[in-house]
């Protein structure tokens, strides 16, 4: 009797714990819940059935019992993220690009600590960065391009020190690029195309050594490009076009063996880049890369 009731427990517990494993908390279905009820989830491209269990529901991705992913780019989403968001402790990538998003990026996304990768471009959104966005120490990758957000690039930036990849272009930012970012050690990636950042470089962009993609073209900067750009070893695509720089003489030393695109203004487009010889172009061709799962 006693072996049968030992037996019979084990199949309890292990019932009960296939239940927990395959559902979310509580917090976590009522935020996935806010997000479609605030984002008009009804008229959404690919709807959620809500009478149904959230593993069904398009774009969440859960693991044990915790969503880890949304991967809701391009499905027609329309107004704010709540700020409920926050409940998904346990996210690591959140993809809402191409879509409809408007009003305040929550500060509360930001306190995610988990998070790797925010994607939030082609949307409507406004305000500022939120200045807690320095302190989410996982994220790898914050790309917010062609929105409508304004004010200065928050001088802590240089505290997201995990970022690679940081694409905040065509928008309304202004203010002088924060001296911190040359502690974004491990940045391959830096767009700022299309603002209103202004003033003299004077960060030492030379810190930035996996730095492949320096994008500052059509903003106000003026003055000399820093110096220590030249010992980016590692760049392949720069634009500096439409801007008020004196001299970017400091590439002529520039030691990357790689540099496949070189865009800047007329008087500039004569630098020589060493013995190697390297394709200049007034103009890249601008797409817009597709939004990854």
């Amino acid at each position: 009797m006693k072996r049968f009731i030992e037996q019979y427990l084990l199949i309890i517990f292990m019932i009960c714990t296939f239940s927990v494993e395959g559902q979310t908390s509580k917090a976590e279905k009522e935020a996935l819940k806010d997000i479609y009820d605030q984002t008009s989830g009804e008229q959404w491209d690919i709807p959620w059935d809500l009478t149904k269990s959230e593993t069904t529901w398009q774009g969440v991705v859960i693991e044990n019992g915790q969503v880890v992913a949304l991967h809701l780019h391009k499905n027609g989403l329309k107004g704010k993220i709540p700020s409920s968001i926050k409940n998904l402790k346990n996210l690591r990538v959140l993809n809402m690009a191409f879509n409809k998003l408007n009003g305040e990026i929550p500060a509360e996304l930001f306190a995610l600590t988990k998070l790797k990768s925010i994607r939030l471009e082609m949307n409507f959104l406004t305000g500022s960065l939120p200045e807690s966005f320095v302190s989410a120490k996982s994220l790898e990758e914050l790309s917010l391009f062609n929105n409508q957000l304004e004010g200065a690039i928050p001088n802590g930036i240089g505290d997201a020190e995990t970022l690679r990849i940081l694409n905040l272009s065509s928008n309304y930012l202004e203010g002088k690029l924060p001296k911190s970012i040359a502690q974004l050690k491990n940045l391959e990636s830096l767009e700022l195309f299309g603002n209103k950042l202004s003033g003299v470089i004077d960060v030492e962009l030379g810190e930035l050594q996996n730095l492949k993609e320096m994008v500052l073209s059509y903003n106000q900067f003026e003055g000399n490009l820093p110096q220590s750009t030249a010992s980016l070893a590692n760049l392949e695509f720069v634009q500096l076009q439409g801007n008020n720089f004196r001299s970017i003489r400091s590439l002529q030393n520039l030691r990357t063996e790689g540099l496949a695109t070189f865009d800047s203004d007329d008087e500039f487009l004569n630098i020589q880049f060493g013995k190697e010889n390297r394709s200049k172009t007034r103009m890249a061709t601008n797409t817009f890369e597709d939004s990854k799962d």
